[in-house]
């Protein structure tokens, strides 16, 4: 299972704008971004004026890397959404939501996507009953995610329960603190997905 293992402080860097890849120490002092908004290598490296071409690409990145997928995967995201009916960028915005690590996240069981995915392939989260460690993982209205009975008493899960109390999950969620698990209620409209993503820009990479 391939994933991204080097400085994710970088991503940010490289995209000039901050992705939260890692939980609450985007918010403080000790951000990359906040210390070093410039672009990764070189030290006095500028930002260059960019093309159409380089935005679709840079914002195909940047959505990419938020949620921690790589090329392959992403491309075979955009070719099923753009099977589907309906709008492609929105399918394509609604797949990615609805992965496990994602739902885990917004759940609030987990501060980061990567901290989430962690929890999933250790094994830690059921669906449905049942015990999956597949970081993508497709989930639909009227499923349910929640930590294995066994796994409640262990350490991350002990602050998850105080969290989750005061946590704002979207409205197509329904969180359950005390059970520390979620119900997908229905599935994602494009307003109660991540506002600061131009999906527009990434079918447009796609089509050229």
């Amino acid at each position: 299972m391939a994933r991204y293992t080097e400085a994710v402080c970088r991503l940010c860097r490289r995209e000039g704008g901050k992705l939260f890849l890692k939980g609450s120490r985007c918010y403080s002092k000790k951000c990359a971004f906040e210390r070093r908004p410039s672009p990764p290598g070189q030290h006095g490296v500028r930002r260059r004026k960019v093309g159409e071409y380089g935005l679709q690409l840079r914002e195909k990145q940047k959505v990419r890397r938020v949620y921690s997928v790589m090329e392959r995967q992403f491309r075979n995201y955009f070719i099923e959404a753009d099977s589907r009916p309906g709008v492609t960028g929105e399918n394509l915005l609604r797949f990615l939501e609805l992965r496990l690590d994602n739902v885990v996240f917004r759940t609030g069981l987990a501060t980061s996507r990567a901290q989430a995915r962690q929890l999933v392939c250790h094994g830690h989260l059921a669906v449905n009953g049942r015990a999956t460690n597949i970081p993508s993982y497709q989930l639909k209205p009227g499923d349910r995610i929640e930590v294995r009975e066994s796994h409640k008493a262990r350490e991350p899960f002990k602050v998850a329960k105080e969290t989750l109390r005061s946590h704002q999950a979207p409205e197509w969620l329904a969180v359950d603190a005390a059970k520390l698990g979620a119900t997908i209620n229905d599935l994602p409209r494009r307003d109660q997905m991540p506002l600061d993503l131009n999906e527009q820009l990434v079918v447009e990479y796609y089509s050229r």
